[in-house]
Order: structure tokens, then C-alpha cells, then sequence
């Protein structure tokens, strides 16, 4: 069967790495920390991400990016966001040009402002596909139902994948809408940290309700002004994946969000954990693209200045309900 290789040995790559090895795929696994992968060989356990599970002994762990992707037919991308452009030019030189790469991280670049798919074109030619929806690998590991959607510009490539992916657990949707699917993944992020900081802030169900409509609101908005369908919106990757992640304490960004909302400081929340949570630095580039395309965007807006300009979240509170008053659909 086809062999795969898994970049990055976060809880959601290791999830990943372990789903494919169980369907019997010829499966590696890439560990950006050379005494993590070691650690992994010798005990098939991920201590820092996922403790409580055991690797197959058919999964292949390495720290050697050439090791891993030399002979891939298809590359799983699930490197967080930031630093996902380092690590693919790393592997560039060792990657088939007849390569599938599925990313499954969920960002935007802060300066490019460019999401996982655009970045791989700018880097390579190989045909590049998209997973994302409501996922937490936590529950995936433990084989609970879980759907997601894959989008590919070329649905031969979908229909594959479709069928590597989809377990009786894990429910595999196809679509076309790269971009959409992208950037639905990647605001929710965002929106999350604002339900984190409103319930921190115990301000309640409607509030946490509101934010996540509004934000839904917001997100298909910059979508669609990017090119993007509003369909996709409301399927799994924009809907799904917004309301999973904006009312479960497992989401990383809704706990950042939690503890600003209690107090905290984001440097002693971010020092505090070995995890990435994608919505901080997506709050900046967000930002900055709803400028550039001229979108009311005022959940991110003020998300975006408690995080990175320190206002205090209770007046980001006021501002949002002082706001101009306004029909419901406009634009």
C-alpha cells in the first residue's frame, strides 16, 4: 500500500500517523525533537503530546526529514502554521515531484498572511490537498464518530484520499473549496479565543451564542471577499469546526482565551504549555487582512488588541456592545 509520511509529532500528527499505520498503510512519522523521536522509537509512547497511547510498531519515527519523505506518495503537512514554511524547505530537496501534500493545520502566515496551501505552491509544484472540521485529536485517538471535509482542486485526488482517510470512526467529506476550507479552519481560532475570554469573564450562554453567530458572520465575510464560497461556510470546516472549538474546554485557543478572560497574561499562558494555539498569531494576520480587504471584522478586531496590544478584555467587551447599531445582513 501507499507510503505516507506525517510531518510533525503534535497530538493531531501522531493521531494522524496512528490512523493510517491501523489501516495498514506504510506509515512514518516525522519528530522535529531528536530525543522526543528517540524517546518514541524505543517506548511507542509520544510522552509530551499524546501519553496515553502506544504507536504501532509498524509506525517508522525518525528526526531526519530525508529519511522520512524520500520515498512519500503522500506527505501529511501537520506542522503548526508559523513554522510550517521552515520546516517543507527543509524537505523540499527530498520530496517526489509526483508528491501529494495534505495539510492539517489551520493558520495564517503572520507577514505573508497566506494559509498552508498557498505556502506549499509558492514552494512546490506538487498537487496539494486540505483536511480540516471539527477534530480534536483527543477524542479521534479514542475512535469516537468524528466528520471531517478534504478539498482538493482535483477530485480524483479527493476521491483518493477520501478513501485513505475515512475509518467506521472517522468520516471523510470531500470538496473543492481549498481557500474556504483554509480559512474556516484557521478564524475559528481566533473566535474561540474571544468565547474562551467571554466565559472567563462569566458573561454567559447568550454572549457565548452571539460571539460565535457574529464571528461565523465575520469569517464568511473575509472569505468570500477572498474568493472563497459562502457555502462552505456552513458546512463542517467553517460551522462545524467554530462551534466545537468555541464551547470545549479541550481547544487550545478557547483556553487561551479562558485564562485572559480570568487574568492572565499571554506570555505566562503561551510559557506554560508545550502546545501551539494557532489562534494568537492568526488574530495579527487576520487583522491585517481585513484591512487590506476592506471587511468589518470587530470580534477579531478587538481579539487581535487584547492579545497583541494588552487592552483589557473587559473594554474590548464594552466596545463590541457600544458599537453603531445596524441591520443583522448588510454588505
Amino acid at each position: 500500500m501507499s507510503y505516507i509520511a506525517v510531518i510533525g509529532a503534535g497530538s493531531w500528527g501522531t493521531t494522524l500517523s496512528i490512523l493510517l499505520a491501523e489501516k495498514g498503510y506504510d506509515t512514518s512519522l516525522w519528530v522535529f525533537e531528536k530525543d522526543l523521536a528517540e524517546e518514541i522509537k524505543n517506548t511507542r509512547i509520544n510522552s509530551v503530546y499524546l501519553p496515553d497511547i502506544s504507536l504501532p510498531d509498524t509506525i517508522r519515527v525518525s528526526s531526519d526529514i530525508e529519511e522520512v519523505v524520500k520515498k512519500s506518495r503522500y506527505i501529511v503537512n501537520a506542522v503548526p502554521t508559523q513554522y510550517s514554511r521552515t520546516i517543507l524547505q527543509g524537505a523540499l530537496p527530498y520530496i517526489q515531484k509526483e508528491a501529494v501534500i495534505v495539510s492539517v493545520s489551520k493558520g495564517i502566515e503572520k507577514d505573508t498572511y497566506l494559509t498552508v496551501s498557498s505556502i506549499i505552491r509558492e514552494l512546490t509544484e506538487c498537487t496539494v490537498a486540505v483536511l480540516s472540521g471539527p477534530s480534536f485529536a483527543s477524542e479521534v485517538i479514542r475512535k469516537l464518530p468524528t466528520a471531517v471535509t478534504l478539498a482538493s482542486e482535483d477530485y480524483s485526488v479527493c476521491l483518493l484520499l477520501q478513501e485513505i482517510f475515512t475509518t467506521s470512526y472517522f468520516r471523510v467529506y470531500t470538496h473543492h473549496d481549498i481557500l474556504g476550507v483554509e480559512l474556516g479552519g484557521a478564524l475559528k481560532n481566533v473566535i474561540a479565543i474571544a468565547a474562551g475570554i467571554s466565559d472567563g469573564l462569566g458573561l454567559g450562554n447568550n454572549a457565548r451564542a452571539a460571539l460565535i453567530t457574529r464571528g461565523l458572520s465575520e469569517i464568511t465575510r473575509l472569505g468570500v471577499k477572498m474568493g472563497a464560497k459562502e457555502h462552505t461556510f456552513s458546512g463542517l470546516s467553517g460551522l462545524g469546526d467554530l462551534v466545537l472549538t468555541c464551547t470545549a474546554p479541550l481547544s487550545r485557543n478557547y483556553t487561551v482565551g479562558y485564562k485572559l478572560g480570568q487574568g492572565a497574561k499571554l506570555k505566562d499562558i503561551i510559557s506554560s504549555t508545550k502546545s501551539v494555539a494557532e489562534g494568537v498569531e492568526t488574530a495579527k494576520s487576520a487583522y491585517e487582512l481585513s484591512k487590506r480587504q476592506d471587511v468589518d471584522m470587530p470580534i477579531i478586531t478587538e481579539v487581535y488588541k487584547v492579545l497583541h496590544e494588552d487592552k483589557d478584555p473587559k473594554a474590548a467587551v464594552h466596545d463590541l456592545m457600544s458599537r453603531t447599531l445596524k441591520a443583522e445582513f448588510y454588505g
